[in-house]
């Protein structure tokens, strides 16, 4: 299949882009294309218009804002992966890097990409959500906010209205000597995950827990933060006693999305026993990290 036919735009600023948008009927948004290309060839999306922000290199960007992280929305999957900044300041995004797709994919995608294209299973917004990542828009009309919490419209649907686009997104810095952790089970390393999950953690002194983070993705068509788990388990120590707990949370989650290959039990099995896991692995990080 080949993709119907659209007329292509390439603005050079995010202005000439904004006025596009705001502007043209029925038009998308070319980040990184590694989703949005096979869709239009397979004739799943057919629109008029192609605006392809490939030149925005204003877009671009990954820098460090206080006791947060700056994503660009066109940056690169690789270069965040690859980030000396990112690796310091939030290995759990380096780590969640690794599961995405292939070097190949990551050279050409972006991370505003994903989180626009917002697949339920897709690691990046998984760790935007745990991150408690706020995601920047904007519009002729101006700029806002919007908080990842509330980032899912509906299934695979941002909260952007017609004339908006991503211009990024700023992600909270742990502190230093936190745990972290990201998991996920696939059928092939590369696949989507069926189940992934998100974890940080910092510790006092006596290895109690003092802040916890656990986001699931493949769960629902948003990132699931665990906040009873991350509530409950804050004063405990941060050992078996308190993995357990989280676990048994962790299997009594409600609805749960299936699909024709894994069932909702399956997923919840699953987010179970990767959350235990995680735990464990970020707890062993965060008591290294306080020694």
């Amino acid at each position: 299949m080949k993709p119907a036919p659209f007329k292509y735009h390439s603005p050079a600023t995010l202005d000439e882009a904004l006025e596009l948008v705001g502007t043209l009927e029925n038009a998308k948004l070319l980040a990184g294309g590694q989703s949005l290309m096979p869709m239009m060839n397979f004739r799943f999306v057919m629109p008029d218009h192609l605006i392809d922000l490939n030149r925005v290199t204003e877009l671009a960007a990954i820098e460090q804002r206080g006791e947060q992280l700056f994503f660009g929305a066109m940056t690169r999957q690789h270069a965040l992966h690859s980030s000396p900044l990112v690796h310091k300041l939030a290995p759990l995004v380096v780590e969640s890097y690794s599961s995405v797709s292939h070097r190949q994919v990551r050279n050409r995608g972006t991370y505003g990409g994903s989180l626009c294209h917002l697949d339920p299973s897709s690691e990046q917004p998984c760790f935007t959500a745990a991150l408690d990542g706020v995601i920047e828009v904007a519009s002729r009309n101006g700029k806002r906010e919007i908080p990842m919490a509330e980032w899912t419209a509906m299934y695979m649907t941002p909260a952007l209205a017609e004339d908006e686009l991503m211009t990024g997104a700023r992600l909270s810095v742990w502190p230093e000597g936190h745990g972290w952790s990201f998991l996920e089970y696939s059928r092939r390393h590369g696949d989507y995950a069926i189940v992934g999950v998100a974890v940080l953690v910092t510790l006092d002194d006596a290895r109690r827990i003092t802040r916890l983070a656990i986001s699931l993705c493949g769960i629902d068509a948003a990132p699931l933060r665990l906040s009873v788990a991350e509530a409950e388990l804050v004063g405990m120590t941060a050992d078996e006693g308190a993995v357990e707990h989280a676990m048994r949370i962790t299997e009594a989650i409600g609805e749960v999305m299936e699909d024709a290959h894994n069932s909702a039990d399956y997923r919840r099995h699953l987010a179970k026993t990767l959350t235990g896991r995680a735990l464990r692995v970020a707890f062993q990080r965060a008591r290294a990290g306080n020694k």
